[in-house]
């Protein structure tokens, strides 16, 4: 498999305005090296595994799902870099506070306006949250268990959770790649498809069901729409 730059990169807009035509953006690596490393520490002397999902909160904090080392790591405004949850190289589905805590290969990562943290543990297909205190717990989804099912919490069931997102009304969007849907867990953990179908992969634009995916991995919400990354079909999708 082909190795991702391990760092985190900044990338400083030289004025506060967007970019326009002939403008340059800077960049800078915020923290990390390029070697695999679970090194908590300010910039550089940081590491990170395979480094997948990013969020920021209101204050200035980035977040990171380090898919390899199996924990979520916090940048701060400064730079340093620590370990909020999960243990390095511990992999597993614990729910608990801080380093009692365990990941399986997490990848995506979206923060909510209170700064509660949501990751899709993808080796665990299950969805969790970290509260500001901490604490992670699971959502939706059994760990190491496949499916597709619709439900509450545990009675629902992910096949291989990738991207993730939040809304203002606090309703977690995520693209289930294997599944090949698009799924929203409630603020009470009910767990809905709402768009593609199991198993029925495709190009199909069309409404709910008859949609069809191919493999959608990223996912974001903004101005009452929610975009998508088709990557095997090679497209960007609105929903």
């Amino acid at each position: 498999a082909r190795r991702a730059r391990l760092c985190i990169v900044l990338i400083a807009l030289a004025a506060a305005s967007p970019l326009g035509a002939g403008s340059l953006a800077t960049v800078s690596t915020l923290a990390g090296r390029p070697q695999f490393s679970a090194a908590d520490g300010t910039g550089s002397e940081a590491g990170f595994a395979n480094p997948y999902g990013v969020a920021t909160d209101a204050l200035g904090n980035v977040y990171v799902a380090d898919t390899i080392n199996h924990t979520i790591r916090k940048i701060d405004p400064n730079g340093v870099v620590s370990t909020i949850a999960g243990k390095a190289g511990a992999a597993g589905s614990v729910d608990g506070a801080g380093s009692v805590a365990r990941f399986h290969s997490p990848q995506g990562i979206a923060v909510d306006h209170s700064g509660t943290i949501f990751v899709t543990d993808t080796g665990n297909r299950t969805i969790r949250s970290i509260s500001p205190a901490g604490e992670v717990r699971t959502i939706a989804g059994q760990a190491g268990v496949a499916g597709d099912a619709d439900g509450a919490g545990t009675a629902a069931l992910f096949r291989f959770p990738s991207g993730i997102a939040v809304d203002a009304n606090g309703v977690v969007f995520v693209a289930d790649s294997d599944s090949a849907t698009i799924r929203t867990v409630g603020p009470s953990g009910q767990v809905q498809t709402i768009a593609g179908a199991p198993g029925a992969f495709g190009n199909d634009d069309g409404q709910g069901a008859a949609a069809r995916f191919t493999r959608p991995v990223g996912v974001a919400v903004g101005g009452g729409n929610i975009y998508v990354t088709d990557i095997t079909a090679e497209t960007i999708r609105v929903i």
